[in-house]
This record gives structure tokens, sequence and C-alpha cells, in this order.
């Protein structure tokens, strides 16, 4: 499979538009670069290419001078800056581009949210789309295998994940190589270059504890008290590892019922890979006890990647009681609310808890298997 055709490519196309910024935003090697790449072979148009980390070619963007920007976009019809968040007020410098280059389109990556969001948001106000890549997801594999393959390659898949680059190693050793080179070369390097962290420690210890507690509610007092840092620290490093595209966070479900429990959040990885590699445990499924945990991560994060690639808006929740009955995703809209139970266990039986049927009779409830999760998925 030397390439996967990427779920928004095709509103990536026709959401390119003459004066406007694409916004194309996700963790560093899920393949932004040779998705553009792709897209590039389809154009006719001229198209300029830049790298925000590249310091020439930051410079030609600092003038900030239509004089500038008239000589170094003559007759160019595309504009591409890779790695956005590395340039200096790139907010700005798009907001004139866009509006003094008539007819120009610009395409801008990046691998983090804390610098795009901050420089892109205000300036950009009705000039920008914005996509998010991710991993690859079962919604993109499902163009390249029948029922069988998918079956047979799911245990992979919940161990290593899906970055796109993955599927030129054939051996579990490769695959086991590559994201141990993620983990040490690229999963940090954007929070350490914004935030100034000298010491990476402490960020992996915190990120080997939310490993090892997929699926449950997680106390950052307790977190703090475990890493010897503070409240706020630990909230500020969950934080960042957010704008990377590392972890998402899911809060509880509650219409103030006195037991529901909405004061801690669980925690998903978007990636399985990137969570066995952090706690560095690549065994076979017959040999783990946490395969559970990768179910329920791996559910949870090829929902998101569903929800975003089909224009799926919904609000995402667990819901708990002090007294234990729970369920484990919660997904509400303005029709409707909708409850699911993840399962690997197809044997073990559920159903909807009690508090929850009755205080929320309208809900639907679905239990997910492996026999039924790829409707739920894709």
């Amino acid at each position: 499979m030397s390439y996967v055709k990427r779920a928004v490519l095709d509103n990536f196309k026709n959401n390119l538009k003459p004066n406007k910024v694409l916004v194309l935003l996700g963790a560093r090697r899920v393949g932004k670069t040779q998705l553009i790449k792709k897209y590039l072979e389809t154009v006719e148009e001229k198209v300029l290419q830049l790298n925000g980390e590249d310091l020439n070619d930051a410079r030609l963007l600092e003038e900030r001078t239509l004089e500038n920007y008239a000589r170094l976009f003559q007759n160019i019809g595309l504009l591409v800056i890779d790695e956005a968040q590395a340039v200096q007020d790139i907010g700005l410098i798009l907001k004139f581009i866009v509006d003094h280059i008539e007819g120009i389109k610009v395409i801008a990556t990046g691998s983090s949210m804390f610098d795009l969001a901050n420089k892109l948001g205000e300036p950009l106000v009705g000039r920008k789309n914005t996509f998010f890549l991710y991993p690859l997801s079962q919604i993109e594999f499902s163009n390249y295998e029948n029922y069988k393959q998918t079956a047979e390659n799911l245990e992979t898949r919940l161990i290593f994940g899906g970055y796109p680059e993955l599927t030129q190693y054939s051996s579990w050793e490769e695959k086991q190589n590559y994201l141990r080179e993620i983990v040490s070369s690229y999963l940090l390097k954007d929070i350490l270059i914004f935030d100034g962290i000298k010491n990476s420690n402490k960020i992996y210890d915190l990120l080997r504890l939310i490993a090892l507690q997929i699926g449950k509610e997680v106390s950052l007092q307790e977190l703090g008290n475990q890493l010897q840092m503070s409240k706020n620290t630990v909230e500020r490093y969950l934080d960042l590892l957010t704008k990377v595209f590392i972890l998402f966070k899911v809060e509880g479900f509650s219409r103030n019922l006195r037991k529901e429990i909405t004061k801690t959040s669980r925690w998903y990885f978007y990636d399985n890979g990137i969570r066995n590699a952090i706690i560095n445990n690549y065994n076979s499924l017959q040999n783990r006890t946490d395969v559970g945990d990768l179910w329920e991560n791996y559910l949870a994060s090829e929902r998101i990647k569903k929800q975003e690639y089909h224009k799926i808006f919904r609000a995402n929740y667990f819901w708990r009681t002090y007294d234990r009955q729970e369920l484990d995703w919660l997904e509400e809209d303005a029709e409707k609310l909708s409850a699911f139970e993840f399962k690997w266990n197809e044997n073990k039986k559920a159903k909807i808890p009690t508090a929850f049927a009755k205080a929320y009779p309208d809900a639907e409830f679905s239990l997910i298997t492996k026999k039924n999760y790829l409707d739920f998925i894709t």
C-alpha cells in the first residue's frame, strides 16, 4: 500500500478559494506534506512552496509591503507554506497577502495549534477554512481493503496505530523502530520549541500515566502528586499535548443529576501506536492485559476522525455516577442523545444503565463490538 488517498482531499480541493487561506493542521508525520504533494500534481497554476522552518524562506515573507509581495508572488496562483507556525506574525502576513494579491490561493500547514490558532485566529476571521489531518483512519483504509483484510489488520492497528509511513514496513520490529523514532524525534518538538521546556522527562512521565488510565477518570491533583508538580502545571502540559494532536479530552456528561460525575475528564491518544510506544509495549493481543483499553482508545480516536472527515458536529462525553454506573461514550446534538458501550469480548453482555435510562428515556443506546464496530467508525 504505497499511498492511501486521504479523506480530506476532495473537501480540500473544494475549499481552496482565491484570496482565502486553507489551513491544514495535524501532528508531525501524519502526511500533511504528502497530501499537498498529491494535490499539487493536479493543479495547472504556478505554485510557490515555502517552509516556515527554513530561515531563508521565512525571511522572504518578513517585509510586509505590497512591493515585496508583488515581486515575490508575480505570476503565482498558489502559495503553499509548510510548518507555517514557525513564521513570525504569520497571521498578519497571510492577511496582507490575501487582501492585496488579487486571485492568489494560499495553503498553510501546521503541526501545532498553540501558534497557529493564536496567530491566524483574529487576523484571518472570514478569510480561512481549517481542516484537520490525523493518522490514517479506517475510513481511508476501507477504500483499499475488503472485510477479510480489515479483520486481519485490526490487531496491527490496535498495536501500531495508523501513521502513514508504517504501511511501508512489514515486520513488527520495523514498525516498533519507526514508532520509537517518532516518539524520540518528533512527538514533543513543537512543545519544546514553543514553551522553552528544557527537560521533557516530566511530559513523558505524564504521557505514561495517561497511557495507563485510558477509559478512566483522570484527576489533575493526583497526577500532580505522582509527578511532584502543581495541578496547574499538569493542566498546562495537558493543554499543550492537545494542541500538538497527541491527546484529546472527553468530559463527563450531566444535566445536573446529583450522582453524575462531571469534575474529572478522560483522556485518549489520537493514535494507538503512540500510546503503546510511550509505555514500550508492542506485545500481541493474546499477551496483553490492556486489550480493553486499546479497543476503547481505538474506537474513540476513530470516531473523532469520522466526525471530522464527515463533518458530523456532535459534542462527545462519557457518563458515570458515583455508584459506578457508567457508559463509555455519549454524543449529543441538537436533536438527540446517543449512548455507546464498547466491549472487546463479544460474549460479555451489556445493557443501558438503569439510572441513565431513567434520567434520559429518549436516548438511544448501542453496544459496539467487533461485529458492528465498522458502522461506528466508518
